[in-house]
């Protein structure tokens, strides 16, 4: 069973969500061997504990639990099956939890090549934000093997409170697509209902709580709308990457022959947002659409 005394758990990427995620490893007591491109974000968790890596291929030979999560799929392949990446060099029996939301084919061919080397890789993308990762709230959504996923859970309980196993490789990720799915356009909405309430003259902020906890309640209602009132458009979650992500889901939703006029209307509004500098905004931005 994975504890503290058997294992050392590898970290790769420590940004807006994966800082908070790793100091709950920490706190847990787990040895934490971490890798980030740019060392000053590891800062805090260096100075808590965590053991410094120059590369992946230094964390795949230090830990035997490997967490990832980066920015883009094309990172996810180069830190999995690059020179130095993780199953390239990595010891056989290491779990591998890719954290990303990245490709259901991309998870499907780690798993394969983990698979080759006696290996365990689970794709487990996230939704939650920085608030979710921050009091280790988030939701994780599994794909993999069904004992690996077992084998990890006691891991993932540090990190969330709904988890939920979805099925064979790549199911994660096709889990986090629904999610990016229903968050797209319920974002369009949620921004609306902002500037229609400011519009109309109401107190935006009394409006919420009216309107929060009852049908219309969504998590982008009750921690983002108050977030866009309040001029706060620091990122819990980059625009650069929501864009990403549905960008996969056009992707997989065309292959399917599936419509997704909603999706496609989000994508062009965020789209025009990064065009004029808020690919680094948070995804709440989306608000400053209705102020161009």
């Amino acid at each position: 069973m994975i504890s503290p005394e058997n294992t050392v758990i590898g970290f790769v990427g420590t940004g807006v969500m994966g800082k908070s995620m790793a100091s709950h490893l920490l706190k847990a007591g787990y040895p934490l061997v971490v890798y980030t491109r740019t060392k000053i974000k590891a800062s805090e968790l260096l100075e808590s504990g965590a053991v410094w890596a120059e590369t992946p291929l230094e964390v795949a030979q230090k830990a035997n639990v490997i967490i990832t999560i980066v920015g883009y799929p094309a990172d996810v392949e180069e830190v999995y099956l690059g020179e130095s990446g993780l199953i390239t060099n990595g010891n056989q029996g290491t779990y591998l939890i890719d954290m990303t939301t990245s490709t259901p084919t991309l998870a499907k061919k780690i798993h394969e090549e983990a698979d080759k080397k006696g290996m365990h890789a689970l794709d487990a993308p996230v939704s939650g934000g920085d608030v979710g990762a921050r009091e280790a709230k988030l939701s994780i959504m599994a794909g993999g093997d069904q004992e690996d996923f077992q084998a990890v859970e006691p891991i993932f309980n540090l990190l969330g409170t709904n988890i939920v196993y979805q099925g064979k490789a790549g199911s994660g990720q096709h889990t986090k697509m629904c999610n990016q799915i229903a968050i797209a356009s319920n974002m369009i909405g949620v921004c609306e209902a902002v500037v229609y309430a400011e519009k109309s003259g109401l107190d935006p902020k009394t409006v919420l709580q009216s309107i929060s906890t009852g049908a219309a309640g969504s998590w982008s209602l009750s921690n983002l709308a108050p977030r866009m009132i309040d001029g706060n458009f620091e990122p819990g979650f980059y625009i650069k990457h929501f864009i990403k992500d549905m960008n996969i889901a056009l992707e997989e939703a065309e292959a399917m022959g599936m419509m997704t006029p909603g999706l496609a209307l989000s994508k062009k509004m965020y789209a025009e947002l990064a065009e004029k500098g808020e690919e680094n905004s948070g995804t709440q931005a989306l608000y400053k659409y209705w102020n161009k």
